[in-house]
């Protein structure tokens, strides 16, 4: 459960029910009422459709953190530079 912000909006995927997709649970304001909603809207998931959770536990631990990507993108945008 996330708050939208800075790395944690680029790294957390909002778990969308309809479309079985996400890799947890965000809020978007900074504030005790959506954070609230995002905690009671997880422990609905986790207790009331566990193989919802569990597959979205699944894409959280298979997502990809390391720096293959980003530093491939770091390298297209230095070399743009430099021409």
């Amino acid at each position: 459960i996330v708050r939208e912000t800075g790395g944690l909006k680029d790294t957390v995927q909002p778990y969308n029910e309809f479309e079985g997709t996400g890799t947890g649970f965000t809020f978007a304001n900074y504030n005790a009422h959506e954070m609230m909603h995002a905690v009671r809207y997880a422990e609905q998931v986790y207790y009331d459709d566990k193989k919802a959770w569990n597959k979205m536990v699944e894409r959280a631990m298979k997502a990809d953190f390391s720096w293959k990507v980003s530093a491939g993108k770091y390298q297209e945008m230095y070399d743009w530079l430099i021409g």
